[in-house]
């Protein structure tokens, strides 16, 4: 592996830290806010290896945390939640590289509209069972070896969490904290 490539999942590894940290936070708004820094570390470390659908599709992710972590009452509302999705529509087409740009898009949309119920129990069954899968088997095409790690991490974070809070306590919607 050369220098470069090193350097580029070390970026990525950074963000894995802080996305398995942010499922650590109690409040969904502390837990959108850090996956926010995440994910802009994970949007440099997919557009470096070249996986632009992935990328951008991050860049939205971004967008989605800014907004789920806001205190604008429209950013986290459901017609946000639409004008994010249909974003991760027109990645998915403007990026069209194949069945693989599926993927990550697929996994956004999902762990988008579970973001949006403002149900922590929804949103850790969104990431376990869509997003982690469907990045998974993107990571292993693009080469992302920190994206890999991410999302072994990101499920034992959200298991720990589950542990920690409580199945039942994770199922409480919440206002605008």
């Amino acid at each position: 592996m050369s220098a470069s490539n090193l350097l580029i999942q070390a970026v990525g590894l950074i963000g894995t830290a802080l996305y398995f940290l942010s499922f650590q936070c109690r409040r969904n708004r502390s837990l959108f806010r850090v996956q926010f820094l995440s994910y802009l570390f994970y949007t440099t470390h997919l557009l470096f290896l070249g996986a632009v659908t992935g990328g951008v599709s991050y860049i939205i992710n971004t967008l989605r945390s800014l907004c789920l972590g806001s205190k604008w009452k429209f950013a986290r509302t459901w017609a946000m939640c639409l004008i994010i999705c249909l974003l991760q529509i027109a990645t998915l087409i403007v990026t069209w590289s194949g069945w693989i740009s599926l993927l990550p898009v697929a996994a956004n949309i999902a762990s988008t509209i579970g973001g949006y119920t403002h149900n922590p129990r929804k949103i850790r069954l969104a990431g376990l069972f869509i997003n982690s899968p469907l990045w998974i088997v993107y990571d292993i095409i693009v080469g992302s070896w920190a994206g890999l790690a991410d999302e072994a991490v990101s499920d034992v974070s959200m298991v720990i969490s589950i542990i920690r809070f409580g199945w039942k306590n994770l199922d409480q919607v919440e206002g605008g904290e």
